[in-house]
């Protein structure tokens, strides 16, 4: 792996990381200012909030996997 390609992958974990906070957030506001009348909502969002993190992890793993092969 190139270090051009080690700060993309690098660049894709902070970007993932925006977005799981973002989706929890999300979820956070709901909870906070929309429920009870919104609770429809709580499985769809649970569920993007879930996937966010999940793609997150991964991201997180293979950067630190590829950053301790490099060294």
């Amino acid at each position: 792996m190139t270090p051009e390609e080690l700060k993309a992958m690098q660049k894709a974990v902070k970007r993932a990381k925006r977005i799981a906070t973002e989706k929890a957030g999300e979820l956070h506001d709901l909870v906070e200012d929309r429920l009870p009348a919104a609770f429809e909502e709580i499985p769809s969002m649970a569920q993007a909030t879930y996937d966010a993190c999940l793609a997150w992890k991964e991201a997180d793993a293979a950067c630190k996997a590829a950053e301790a092969e490099m060294s």
